[in-house]
């Protein structure tokens, strides 16, 4: 059975923080709201994380879309090839916020996730509670959307609802308060072009 741990965006209780990243480190998975759709987290440093997430949104890791979750733009060069001054600009205008920036990746990847992955999802969400558990962590997470079942509704977005349909099968759920319904939008910048493979929300500030 999971915790369900509240915690408010403007008042971070810094024990809880600690609760969840103590529990990354060992290896759990956490459920925990962005600047978008709530997200199944993980340690991208811990090695059974990639096949624990995979497990749980039901994909192989060679068919999953799963992204890095950061604080910020310093650690970019540890993922990522060489990025172009107009992308980094664009990506500096842009984060933290509601994007998904596909760009190619280095050398490191294909050690994380254990096979072959030319590019790799970036983000840099705009959410307190998402900066807090990586700056405490001290590395970025791993991680893939949850999508409801209903057939109406793409993504679940009440806590409550989110906790009933996780509970027995992730350890840490974090109610951050209702989440959006809307996925980020994703820019594919791999190839050395600029191009917006999916428009969600923060859509109006390209």
């Amino acid at each position: 059975m999971s915790n369900l741990i509240e915690i408010r965006h403007h008042n971070i209780d810094q024990r809880s923080i600690q609760i969840i990243v103590n529990a990354l480190k060992k290896g759990d998975l956490a459920i925990i709201p962005t600047d978008s759709i709530y997200a199944i987290v993980g340690d991208l440093n811990h090695r059974e994380v990639l096949e624990k997430i995979c497990k749980q949104i039901g994909k192989k890791p060679n068919k999953a879309n799963l992204s890095i979750l950061c604080d910020g733009l310093s650690n970019l060069s540890k993922y990522t090839s060489t990025i172009s001054n107009p992308l980094y600009k664009l990506m500096k205008r842009l984060l933290p916020g509601p994007f998904t920036f596909i760009l190619k990746a280095n050398n490191n990847i294909p050690k994380i996730f254990r096979q072959n992955k030319k590019t790799i999802g970036i983000r840099v969400p705009d959410n307190t509670i998402c900066q807090a558990l990586i700056s405490e962590l001290g590395n970025p997470l791993i991680s893939s959307s949850i999508h409801s079942v209903d057939e109406i509704q793409e993504y679940l977005t009440e806590p409550q609802e989110i906790y009933e349909n996780w509970k027995n099968k992730i350890n840490l759920i974090v109610d951050g308060g209702a989440g959006k319904n809307i996925g980020t939008t994703v820019i594919d910048a791999s190839n050395g072009e600029i191009s917006i493979i999916r428009e969600g929300l923060g859509i109006e500030k390209i």
